[in-house]
């Protein structure tokens, strides 16, 4: 049986390691060609957890019988978002799905500092690869998609971007310039669904909960914090990068076909409370 993703054409940024290689895998799984953007095709050792060590994503889609190349791609610099959709095209002729994913984690660039404690460099670094990094993603993909054809189920374009549960409710002490990026990612994703509806490109976020990465490891690795943060999601686990790659997978397929603007939790019930 053809996947549901079957020949469409996507780009995930922060593909080689956590959500972002979760997604790609998941994609090419379902039968989508995929482009995988990053500073490099593996991560840094120490941004890696045990099972993303060795084969770098797009190797791995190939010797799983899908198709896939790497393309370097900082996301803070516009013109490198504009070749990694210009390789698409080279490659495959055409782009179905943008996934804004490349980001910084809560407790990178001093994330975890009240407001207060947080120096410039610390909220710019934020802002460039979180919010405007998607920004540049969103525009490079959406002026692509807009010179298409309508795919054969009728929509033009997918985009995609993680945001965060973050992103929708205040935290204390978890990092304002982590909370205040994807917040941004939420309102870009919604302006984007009315602005281009009319275009039938989907526009919707993913709003992930904590999630077993490497980007979490500093605040899960000690077991009392891990506990705490576990029992903030009533499901009573912390999230694994499959279960919002599912979710990516759900909203680029003709399953999603009438959804558009949402931001989307995957959060083991964790904004239910």
């Amino acid at each position: 049986m053809p996947g549901r993703l079957q020949d469409k054409v996507a780009i995930v940024t922060g593909s080689s390691s956590g959500l972002g290689r979760a997604i790609a895998l998941a994609y090419a799984a379902e039968g989508a060609k995929v482009i995988c953007a990053d500073l490099a095709p593996t991560a840094r050792k120490d941004i890696v957890i045990e099972q993303e060590q060795g084969t770098p994503t797009h190797e791995e889609v190939i010797e799983l019988g899908g198709n896939a190349v790497f393309v370097q791609t900082d996301v803070g610099n516009s013109e490198d978002v504009e070749n990694v959709v210009k390789a698409a095209i080279y490659e495959y002729g055409r782009l179905d799905i943008m996934v804004n994913n490349a980001e910084i984690a809560a407790g990178g660039a001093d994330g975890l500092k009240l407001i207060h404690e947080l120096l410039n460099e610390g909220w710019d670094k934020m802002m460039r690869i979180n919010s405007t990094g998607v920004f540049y993603g969103c525009r490079a993909a959406i002026k692509q998609t807009m010179k298409q054809d309508l795919h054969p189920i009728g929509s033009r374009g997918w985009i995609i971007n993680t945001a965060s549960v973050a992103g929708l409710v205040g935290f204390i002490g978890a990092g304002a310039a982590y909370s205040a990026s994807k917040g941004s990612v939420v309102q870009l994703t919604k302006s984007i669904a009315l602005e281009y509806a009319q275009h039938k490109i989907h526009s919707n976020c993913l709003c992930p909960g904590v999630v077993n990465t490497a980007l979490t490891k500093q605040l899960t690795e000690h077991p009392e914090m891990h506990d705490r943060i576990v029992g903030m999601h009533p499901w009573g686990r912390l999230g694994e990068p499959q279960d919002v790659a599912r979710a990516a997978v759900f909203l680029a397929s003709e399953d999603a076909g009438w959804i558009t603007g949402v931001p989307l939790p995957v959060d083991g019930g964790y904004l239910a409370q």
